[in-house]
């Protein structure tokens, strides 16, 4: 008799897991909309070093926390174009960004479904 089920069930959903995640990282479409949301991100960050003046750690977690909606208020644009910039960084990039989650969580759940049936 197994003395740790919970233990050993677990592991068995961590490993799930890090198969879904394989899956979503070897997934074509995937793959893609990750190089996207990068360059998107890398376009955003240096866009703010220069037209901002932020430093380089600054600019990249502004454009990470706009994208995924979080918002602290710690880092804002002060110049008309960088707020007009940001408006039209936000419309797109966190469209972006929920399709690029959505095709990985649609991936890990496959595999756990997948794995579960096995």
């Amino acid at each position: 008799m197994d003395r740790h089920p919970k233990k050993h069930h677990a592991i068995w959903h961590l490993t799930s897991l890090a198969r879904g995640m394989r899956d979503a990282f070897a997934d074509p479409q995937v793959r893609i909309l990750l190089v996207v949301t990068s360059t998107l991100v890398a376009v955003a960050s240096v866009f703010y070093v220069w037209i901002e003046g932020w430093s380089y750690l600054d600019a990249i977690y502004f454009s990470v926390m706009t994208l995924a909606t979080v918002g602290y208020g710690d880092l804002a644009p002060h110049t008309a174009l960088g707020k007009l910039f940001t408006i039209f960084f936000a419309l797109v990039g966190i469209g972006l960004f929920v399709v690029l989650c959505s095709s990985v969580a649609k991936q890990i759940i496959f595999r756990v479904t997948d794995d579960e049936n096995e």
